[in-house]
């Protein structure tokens, strides 16, 4: 009896599944992309190769959330196995000797946004190594870490004057940010969202306005980016945030609505004198996802 021919079965990328957990996870293609360090175009690739690959539909979309099929959800669960198991076998050979308690200190907007990926994925690599992680302002970090509280810290620098301290793994354009179709920024004077004093994003807002004489007042003061997201989207002022915060619900103001250019501002990772080989680790992971999610905004 002659067997039908059958195409060899294709295997799956590790790559991509993760970029679909991360889409199953968060629920919007575009947090998933920063979570991976790719464009949203490149993971809207991903997900349609896969879909090909697998000749199901994984995602139902809507204008500003997606959601698992059947096959998707049966998907996720074969997918997170995968990932682990792929990661715990290659943590078997690479430095498997790496254990212990990593001190890691962050502001509130890299805390939000950008650690949590960044975490997860070297837990998946190293689950030997244990991060504590600290939420404060840059100066509070700062003191902390030549407290020794702290073993590594993520700061926000402003770029002028020029700082000499720590490295220098992430450079972002400060916007000023108001809700889509809003009009706080046609006030007089116009209602801003800021943080106190210690703050670079108030400091260079400030600045801006007060040289140009834009006449302003502090109508939302919160430590907290989503509240000042909310505060923006409420269009009950507008903010200075970094470009890559600024999401479909939002736009970018400048010189055009009478508001002055912002600069560039610095996240840079300071470290202890004394570096064990997992602080190693941990720094040398965060240096890695910065570089990729350079990459991907250059893209």
């Amino acid at each position: 009896m002659t067997l039908p021919f059958r195409r060899p079965i294709p295997l799956l990328d590790n790559d991509v599944l993760r970029t679909f957990v991360a889409i199953a996870e968060t629920g919007n293609f575009s947090t998933a992309a920063e979570a991976v360090f790719r464009t949203p175009s490149a993971v809207s690739m991903q997900i349609k190769k896969l879909e090909e690959q697998l000749g199901v539909t994984l995602f139902l979309r809507d204008a500003r959330s997606v959601s698992l099929t059947q096959h998707g959800e049966l998907l996720l669960s074969y997918a997170r196995n995968i990932i682990a198991l792929s990661n715990e076998a290659v943590s078997r050979f690479i430095m498997p000797e790496l254990s212990g308690v990593v001190r890691l200190g962050a502001p509130e907007d890299i805390g939000e946004r950008l650690l949590p990926g960044i975490l997860r994925h070297f837990a998946e690599t190293f689950p030997g190594i244990m991060v504590d992680v600290t939420i404060d302002m840059s100066i509070g970090l700062k003191k902390r870490l030549e407290e020794q509280r702290l073993d590594l810290a993520l700061i926000n620098c402003a770029t002028r004057p020029f700082p000499t301290e720590g490295e220098v793994v992430f450079r972002e354009r400060l916007v000023w940010a108001g809700a889509r179709g809003g009009t706080a920024h046609r006030r007089d004077p116009v209602p801003i969202s800021i943080w106190e004093d210690g703050c670079i994003w108030r400091s260079e807002a400030i600045s801006q306005l007060e040289s140009m004489k834009r006449a302003y007042r502090v109508a939302f003061l919160s430590g907290h980016t989503m509240a000042q997201r909310a505060a923006v989207i409420s269009d009950l002022a507008i903010a200075p945030l970094p470009r890559s915060y600024v999401g479909e619900d939002m736009m970018i103001l400048g010189v055009q609505e009478g508001l002055p250019e912002l600069g560039s501002f610095d996240i840079r990772l300071l470290t202890t004198p004394r570096m064990s080989a997992p602080m190693e680790a941990v720094a040398e992971n965060i240096r890695f996802a910065f570089a990729e999610k350079a990459k991907a905004a250059a893209a």
